[in-house]
């Protein structure tokens, strides 16, 4: 098939390509590195000409140019799947708006329920020799905003990695409306969080209790990192990956020797993932690589996907949490700062899996502006605080001070065990409230 001249035919400039942007459509944007950069700076110089243009992102890292060129919001407003660094800045403006949800759900919420777009803009790789374009390290949910589009707008890359997939992660010239051949700027990357001493304490504690063949899912920060470098240095053998995220702890099991999947019962052999965020170490390494595959997230986040392979280890951190076992890791009070993300999937994932666990990490306390130290464990959640993880599926709470198990707990039980993880100068206090809120027994004891 002649498929280099289907695309000379479909290539223009991003200006020509944004054209097509009319007041009041909904835009939806390809997912992290997979976000357009150029067609968005081009979708900004049209400011004056268009209004209400309602753009949809998820976790966006380019420069947000159409939100730079419009601080009023009258002429670009934008909605965000989740926060990353990008989006919070701008929510203090007041300039970006949350969508709830459980990233699993990502795309049939998009199929289903969210304002149809009009348009899908996105970064890819180039086509290859069939005439397919690649989503590279943001495959997520591409295809089902791409299915509702009467446009859809490619801005190629050459620095994007390509991702063999296993469902989802490329879309063929023949779909496409306007392919936009950018500069190449290099992908944005995130330097990996080095780990505190904290932080290196909570991963030992979980360590010792990752079997050998162990199936990981990390999510991002100093904590999960940390656990990857503990594994790196271990013992540990034949380990397999299913995570949301691709990190660069993944990279360094990895070269470590300590990843194989052939204990996987599903996609064995292979490092199962929706998206990356990391080094260019990290997307060369997956880039045309066999041994990854890249996935849509109702796929890789669906609780009972992820409960197929056995020992399931999930790890993920959170802001707070209460003596009851709810979790909140995207909000302080009512401040936004992240999204629910897959963190609950992989919670009730990991759960069902056959001797899988899940992992809520968090250092004991944090210190605010004036220096004073505050307990992430409380009676109840900071007031306006989102609960992320419920009581009834929380499983294991760790801190620098040990390990909670929520699970088959009592009320009393619950508050105990949180109470022995929680810092010692706030144990006393925690344990005053818990009486006044009927959830201690005056025969507990704290270790």
């Amino acid at each position: 098939m002649d498929w280099i001249n289907e695309y000379k035919r479909k290539l223009v400039t991003a200006e020509e390509a944004v054209k097509v942007v009319e007041s009041g459509d909904w835009i939806d944007y390809g997912f992290g590195l997979a976000s357009p950069n150029e067609l968005d700076k081009a979708l900004a110089k049209r400011k004056d000409e268009l209004r209400d243009v309602k753009i949809r992102v998820d976790l966006g890292v380019w420069p947000h140019y159409t939100l730079d060129a419009d601080p009023s919001g009258e002429h670009f407003c934008w909605h965000s799947w989740h926060f990353g660094g990008l989006e919070r800045k701008y929510y203090e403006k007041a300039n970006i708006y949350y969508i709830p949800m459980k990233f699993h759900e990502c795309p049939i919420m998009t199929r289903k329920d969210a304002a149809k777009n009009r348009i899908y803009m996105g970064t890819v790789a180039p086509m290859d020799k069939h005439g397919y374009f690649n989503f590279g390290a943001g495959a997520p949910s591409a295809m089902a905003a791409i299915e509702n589009a009467e446009y859809i707008i490619l801005e190629v890359n050459e620095n994007m990695p390509r991702v063999l997939g296993g469902n989802q992660e490329c879309i063929h010239i023949s779909q496409v409306s306007f392919v936009v051949e950018s500069s190449n700027p290099p992908l944005p990357t995130l330097k990996p969080t080095l780990p505190s001493e904290t932080d290196v304490k909570i991963a030992e504690y979980i360590i010792p209790l990752i079997p050998d063949g162990a199936c990981i899912q990390l999510g991002i920060g100093g904590i999960p990192n940390a656990v990857g470098t503990l594994v790196a240095d271990s013992d540990l053998k034949d380990l397999g990956v299913h995570t949301e995220m691709y990190v660069d702890a993944f990279l360094e099991m990895t070269k470590a020797g300590k990843i194989t999947g052939k204990h996987k019962n599903i996609d064995r052999y292979k490092q199962v993932f929706s998206f990356a965020l990391g080094s260019q170490e990290l997307y060369d390494f997956i880039d045309d690589n066999p041994g990854v595959a890249a996935y849509s997230v109702d796929y890789t986040n669906n609780p009972a996907v992820i409960a197929l392979n056995d020992n399931v280890i999930s790890i993920n951190a959170c802001l707070e949490i209460d003596l009851f076992g709810q979790v909140c890791s995207e909000s302080v009070g009512t401040r936004h700062i992240s999204g629910t993300g897959g963190q609950l999937d992989f919670v009730e994932g990991a759960y069902k899996s056959r001797n899988g666990q899940s992992f809520i990490c968090m250092h004991s306390t944090w210190t605010d502006k004036e220096g004073n130290t505050i307990s992430r464990i409380k009676p109840i959640l900071t007031p306006g605080a989102i609960v992320t993880s419920p009581r009834t599926a929380t499983h294991k709470i760790v801190t620098e001070f040990g390990i909670a198990d929520m699970k088959g707990k009592s009320t009393w039980e619950r508050a105990e065990a949180l109470i022995n993880i929680a810092h010692p100068d706030f144990r006393d206090e925690l344990i005053k409230e818990a009486e006044k809120m009927k959830i201690w027994r005056r025969t507990s004891k704290i270790k």
